[in-house]
């Protein structure tokens, strides 16, 4: 189909500037009407969807020096019809954002009920044709050259937020939209020569145009307290750009990331607070220390962080749980290397990580516990000694409960039991019968349970060798004569070997 005939059919041919031939009109008449119909009332889902076809044949068929003429005419030039770059980029960034508005989604009423999954049935359809049209817009820009480079820069960021609101998995999206923005988003990475997402928004370099900026100037209108939690593509959208900072690059917007992403980690609903929190650790990583402390701003952080270590969520208590030891490396000198009385944040974590950690029932929620443990221990080194009471009740307690089928909790208590006693060891010879008799239940317990992984047996019986060996370090040599005692009365022969091994390795 020519341009003419699509003309014809959109109803767009005629200018309203008299002509002296019947030559297209400029193109800012004809993306201005073209707007005007977009946003217009629509007789019906299909005619909508039609007009998007057309607008996309239109990108595809057009000349590509009518649809994007050289601006870098003089402005004293007489011709009435030439276009100044700025007017250009006004017509197309209206025209991009009216194609987008054709798929927005609807807003909550509230930020307690969300939107019907009605609402967003025919979301899909719409956002599919929109984002073939996009395609179509930027394929063709992408072969104008270093002219068309400030027009991509413009809409850039709008069909960088379509895009990414609709290639992820949602209740407003089916397989062939997201399909259609995932093929939308590598375009335009494709047509501004970006290497990646990181390179789009942040740069690889100061001379760099980077595009978070801008996203955050689209989205700042909706990132406020009353409106984040009611447009469900914002908070989204926020949170992807975010989590794509590498470096030192959000130093600069630090202020205007900041705010939305405790917003975000305060909702009560957990996905929200979730995301608060990935967006908070993406912050703590990618931003100098220097700058967190400023403003008492990570302590900020570390207060939002430290109150979700009273919810349930093991989701949530597991993110803010990494979260917290890299805000505690901000805010806190490094610990001392011999004991010392005096007590920092880390001891406040340790101590309502230990005291939540201890009666807790739920298998999930030992499992997350568990598996920060070690981490903690070794962060906290020598300082673990104000500790050892409550620690030694919850390795006591959590070697005795089976946590099938991979024993997360079992192996992460046994690691952090090691680097206890390699840490703390002069402080271990006074529970060294109580850790001793634990270690030796675990051990009957997991050579007689039939229903134990192969592997899984291994790293448990390895983990509780190894455990033995250092006690008996820690006391000398004093644990070996006991195990001597160990006879088949009491144990399997698999038992007895281990134990063999245990004297055995000692001795040399």
């Amino acid at each position: 189909m020519d341009l003419s005939s699509l003309l014809q059919e959109l109803d767009l041919s005629v200018s309203d500037k008299p002509r002296p031939s019947p030559s297209p009109p400029p193109i800012t008449d004809l993306l201005c009407r073209l707007r005007e119909k977009l946003i217009g009332p629509s007789e019906s889902e299909a005619e909508r969807s039609d007009l998007i076809r057309r607008v996309e044949r239109l990108f595809q068929t057009a000349d590509p020096d009518w649809l994007f003429p050289s601006t870098n005419k003089s402005d004293d030039d007489d011709d009435g019809d030439v276009i100044k770059g700025e007017e250009l980029k006004a017509a197309y960034t209206s025209l991009v954002c009216a194609l987008i508005g054709c798929s927005a989604l609807p807003l909550c009423e509230d930020d307690c009920s969300p939107v019907s999954a009605s609402a967003y049935q025919n979301l899909p359809t719409r956002a599919t044709a929109v984002g073939s049209a996009l395609t179509a817009l930027l394929r063709t820009l992408g072969h104008v050259g270093n002219e068309g480079t400030s027009l991509l820069l413009a809409v850039a960021p709008s069909i960088c937020v379509f895009a990414v609101t609709h290639f992820q998995e949602r209740p407003w999206s089916s397989p062939c939209s997201r399909a259609s923005s995932q093929c939308l988003h590598v375009e335009l990475l494709r047509a501004g020569g970006w290497t990646d997402d990181a390179h789009f928004l942040f740069g690889a370099g100061p001379e760099d145009r980077c595009m978070m900026g801008d996203i955050l100037d689209l989205l700042q209108p909706q990132l406020d307290k009353d409106k984040l939690f009611r447009c469900e593509e914002v908070k989204l959208v926020f949170a992807w750009t975010l989590l794509q900072a590498r470096g030192p690059s959000l130093s600069p917007l630090l202020s205007r990331v900041l705010p939305p992403s405790l917003l975000l980690n305060d909702h009560y609903r957990p996905e929200n607070c979730i995301l608060g929190i990935r967006c908070l650790h993406r912050i703590v990583l990618n931003v100098p220390a220097a700058d967190l402390r400023q403003f008492n701003r990570a302590e900020v952080i570390y207060q939002a962080l430290f109150k979700h270590l009273y919810t349930s969520e093991a989701a949530v208590i597991e993110l803010s749980l990494s979260c917290l030891l890299d805000v505690l490396w901000v805010l806190e000198k490094p610990l001392p290397s011999s004991p010392s009385t005096r007590k920092c944040r880390h001891d406040d974590v340790m101590r309502l990580f230990l005291t939540h950690m201890e009666p807790e029932n739920k298998m999930a929620l030992r499992r997350v516990y568990a598996s920060a443990l070690p981490q903690y221990v070794d962060r906290m080194g020598v300082s673990v000694c104000r500790h050892l009471k409550r620690l030694e009740r919850v390795v006591l307690s959590y070697l005795e409960i089976s946590d099938p089928p991979e024993q997360t909790s079992r192996l992460k208590v046994l690691e952090a039991l090691q680097k206890t006693i390699k840490t703390a060891w002069p402080r271990i010879p006074c529970r060294s019968n109580v850790l001793l008799c634990s270690l030796l239940k675990l051990l009957v317990d997991v050579t007689s349970d039939s229903l134990l992984i192969g592997s899984v047996r291994d790293q448990l019986t390895n983990h509780a060798a190894e455990c033995i060996k250092l006690l008996d370090a820690c006391c000398h040599g004093k644990i070996q004569p006991l195990l001597q005692q160990v006879d088949s009365s009491c144990c399997s022969a698999e038992v007895l070997r281990i134990l063999a091994t245990v004297t055995a390795t000692t001795e040399r």
